[in-house]
Parts: structure tokens; sequence; C-alpha cells
């Protein structure tokens, strides 16, 4: 798989696949055999996906309540353990938020909450050094440049390698990078063939050379049905390809920056699979004017 890259001079450049793996939806409560989930990191491995993304905040949350946070972590890193392929993983978490009763979510953007997350996530996940730490979610209770104040503390202390922001508008992007500087490597946030709003913000990564990691990049093209209504266009291009209209909606992805890295959710071998190959499908001027205008 063609790769790009996380980091800077300062902190390291670190090469990883074009196309990372979400790891939200990985879950065993019952809902998905861990032999089913040992496949679906092999195949991630074995199609050159490299960065995996979790967050303290992922878990079964309607079932387990607060009683969620951590879990995806304590998951995520007895699977790399069992597999013995720690090295070949470039694993991010984030912290600023946690699940309420019900499974809900809030938010917590004050210094000792998001001390004590890194602290957590270090211990959850079995490292030293988290390689890529992302706050979660601007706190409306606190002034952002107070939460990027205390992402620099974070980052001074040697617990983190390379932090990110996630869901953050261009303003905040230009403020933590201000603040942060090398520091500062990625910003996280929903970008789709459903959802483009974000491209103002994939503008300013690009500008100032940070990774877009672009969560939820399916949207609603993994429903057949939606994609034949919303998106005929990337329908068009799949069946002309040969392929899938997700390989196709990532490949356009791939395509709007250099710096875009697109996560896509999987709990199936055969979907991270034909996800990675997204890397590999190079779309032609003339599809991606159409899949722009659809």
């Amino acid at each position: 798989m063609q790769t790009r890259t996380l980091g800077n001079d300062t902190v390291g450049r670190i090469e990883v696949g074009a196309v990372g793996l979400g790891l939200m939806t990985f879950d065993q409560t019952g809902h998905q055999p861990r032999e089913q989930l040992l496949d679906t990191v092999r195949a991630a491995l074995d199609a050159g996906v490299t960065l995996f993304d979790t967050a303290d905040a992922y878990g079964p949350g309607q079932e387990l309540g607060p009683d969620a946070q951590g879990e995806n972590e304590k998951l995520i890193a007895s699977i790399l353990d069992e597999l013995g392929v720690r090295d070949r993983v470039l694993l991010a978490t984030k912290g600023g938020a946690f699940r309420t009763d019900g499974g809900g979510w809030d938010h917590d953007g004050r210094p000792e909450h998001l001390r004590r997350a890194v602290d957590a996530s270090l211990s959850r996940l079995g490292v030293e050094q988290i390689a890529l730490w992302q706050h979660h979610r601007p706190d409306p209770k606190i002034d952002y440049a107070d939460i990027i104040g205390t992402l620099a503390e974070i980052a001074a202390s040697g617990k983190v390698r390379m932090i990110g922001v996630s869901n953050a508008d261009p303003g905040q992007i230009r403020v933590a990078h201000e603040t942060l500087g090398d520091s500062l490597v990625s910003v996280q946030n929903q970008f789709s063939p459903k959802f483009r709003s974000s491209h103002p913000e994939i503008d300013v990564c690009t500008e100032l050379g940070l990774a877009f990691l672009a969560w939820s990049p399916l949207g609603g093209l993994s429903d057949a049905k939606e994609l034949a209504s919303r998106h005929p266009a990337f329908q068009k291009v799949a069946e002309a390809r040969g392929v899938s209209a997700q390989q196709v909606a990532l490949a356009w992805e791939l395509a709007q920056s250099p710096v875009l890295i697109p996560i896509p959710g999987a709990k199936r071998s055969q979907s991270i699979r034909d996800s990675a190959a997204a890397a590999d499908l190079e779309l032609t001027t003339d599809e991606l004017t159409a899949l722009d205008q659809d």
C-alpha cells in the first residue's frame, strides 16, 4: 500500500498506510467473536494498514454506560499482544470525552481530566509512551486556548510522542498549531461523500503540513439504497471499474489532499481488505470531477 506521513523533523516522521482502521466498532460483549476481530486485524496488517485509531471513550456504551470507558483500548491492546504485532502498528488514542448513563457522550476539557486520561490510556494500552494522543472534542465549558495549553503540558511530559486534535474548526486548528508547534501532527474530523463540509479544515491541514484523519469516511455509502439515491455517481464509477462503491469513496477522499488519511471502521476481514484496496485505485480527472459534483 502507498503510505502517508505523520509527524515532522522535530518529533520524527512515521510512514503509515494511506488507509487506516477505526476501532470504535470493535466490541467483544458477545456481538463479535474474538477470532473474527483477530482475523480483521491480521487482514488489515496484511493489506498494509498500519494506523489504528481508538479512544478511551470507545466501547459498548449502550450496554455499559460509564463502565465502557477504556474497554476498546483494553480490547485492542490484548489483540495486538495475542498476535504479537505491536511493532507493526501505530496505535492512536484520544481523551477528553466520556460515556454517560444510557450510552450517551459528554466532554471534559479540564486539565486534571486530560492528565488523568493520558495516564489511564498508558496503563490500558500497556505502553510507556502513546504514539499519537488526540484531544477528542472541544468542551464548550472550557476555553479552547486553555485546553491547548494543557495539551502542551502533556506533550512536554514525554508521555505522548505526538499530539492531535479532533472535531476542530479552522480557527481552533490554527490556535493549536500556534501553541503546540511541531508537537501537533494531525486533525481528525468527519469527512465523506455524504459529509463534505470539512474542506476548510482539510485546506488548513494541507497548508500547515498536518495529517487529516477522516473519521466516518464512508458515511451513508455503506447502505446500498442510500448510495443509489444520494450518490449515483459513486455507484456508476464503481460499476465501471468493477470495484465497490466504498473503494471509490475512499479513493476520492485520498485524492482530495496528500495529507488525508481515511480511517474507516471494519469488523470483518473482507471489509478492511476492500477498504485497503482503495489506496491502489487511481481515479481519472473526469471521474473525480463527476464525484465532486455528485
